[in-house]
């Protein structure tokens, strides 16, 4: 039987408990604050986020590759997609599905700041793995913090772009894996 990290009921309350810290935090900002989707793995958590924040907001994603496919990071961070929206001087939420070695993130923090020139960066993972770190990230807000390193599938999350339908998220199994491996492109 798989782990399961996060029921249906348990994201549905934390990305509750998310929008409704984002509002406040996002009461008083003068311009629509930018929430920039990390794809892919934070489409289901970004979509079902920005529907529990009540303010007017600005939606855009930029896609970013660290995995080739496998279980771990290859620690080479690329942009993919860029955004098309101008983020010079507005408040940006970066929502990603994990934050675990803080690379990508980073990254992303640094480009914002370094090429828009933003009035401030968030971030907001589904899971922070702080014990995972390599970078120096601070993770504003978080679904659950992980201080165990766990494979994660499921809600966005995937194995070899497979399991992102899955409602919940669980641990992938190492006979899973070995399933996964076997299936053709």
């Amino acid at each position: 039987m798989a782990e399961i990290v996060l029921s249906q009921e348990e994201i549905a309350a934390a990305v509750k408990r998310i929008g409704a810290a984002l509002t406040e935090e996002l009461k008083d900002e003068k311009k629509p604050p930018v929430f920039l989707c990390v794809m892919k793995g934070a489409m289901p958590f970004y979509s079902d986020l920005i529907k529990c924040v009540e303010r007017d907001i600005i939606c855009d994603y930029v896609q970013l590759s660290s995995y080739e496919g496998g279980l771990s990071t290859t620690g080479n961070v690329r942009l993919q997609r860029e955004c098309q929206t101008d983020l010079t001087g507005r408040t940006v939420v970066i929502v990603d599905d994990v934050v675990d070695s803080g690379l990508s993130m980073q990254f992303m923090v640094n480009y914002i700041n370094e090429k828009y020139a933003a009035k401030r960066v968030l971030v907001c993972a589904l899971f922070d793995k702080p014990n995972s770190r390599i970078s120096d990230v601070k993770v504003d807000y978080c679904g659950k913090i992980l201080e165990e390193p766990k494979f994660l599938v499921g809600y966005g999350l995937d194995y070899k772009q497979l399991l992102r339908n899955v409602p919940y998220v669980y641990v992938l199994e190492p006979e899973d894996v070995a399933k996964y491996d076997a299936i053709e492109d």
